[in-house]
């Protein structure tokens, strides 16, 4: 026996009401903040002093960058860089010794430190740590100015990187201009 309209009217009400409500929760839920931000990057190393300039004049490189998201306008972030420097004016600079000077050729950063996020578009970071190049563990440190795109998507950075003490013979450090650009991926 069916049941008489004024009752179907009545539960078909409740049921799009229950479930336009539990779509509404499910979308309040679904825009809570992550906690991390991970964007994929590539960039562009322009040497600007070093032992052996001639021998790595520039390089190119990928790494990722994780900020840790808070309420704060202070972010910590993590980075990892891997980059590689393939031009070479194939000149063998001699050490004091006589020996044969070490070009650079790959350099991997893992660096951990803090950023300020000004505004929505615009942070600054400073960060630090070990900078693997040839087999030598060593300190560097790299101040940055970054933008965002609209919704974070994309960034696009300018970085100094200074390694502490790259050529083992004079101490003489490691600098370069990075200009990066970034994807968000998570």
């Amino acid at each position: 026996m069916p049941l008489p309209q004024r009752y179907t009217n009545h539960i078909m009400i409740k049921f799009i009401t229950t479930i336009l409500f539990v779509f509404i929760l499910m979308q309040t839920f679904g825009q809570s903040p992550k906690k991390l931000s991970v964007y994929l990057q590539t960039q562009f190393n322009l040497t600007i002093y070093d032992r052996t300039a001639g021998n790595n004049p520039w390089g190119i490189g990928m790494g990722t960058q994780v900020f840790l998201n808070n309420k704060t306008k202070f972010k910590p972030v993590i980075e990892f860089t891997a980059d590689t420097y393939i031009s070479d004016d194939k000149v063998a600079r001699l050490n004091p010794d006589g020996k044969i000077a070490e070009d650079l050729g790959n350099m991997f950063n893992l660096f951990g430190g803090a950023s300020f996020h000004a505004s929505q578009k615009l942070y600054l970071s400073i960060i630090a740590g070990p900078s693997f190049i040839n087999g030598q563990t060593l300190f560097g440190v790299k101040p940055s100015f970054g933008l965002y795109s609209s919704h974070q998507k994309w960034t696009g950075r300018v970085s100094f990187i200074n390694v502490f003490n790259r050529d083992k013979t004079t101490k003489e450090d490691f600098g370069t201009l990075s200009f990066t650009i970034g994807r968000k991926i998570f």
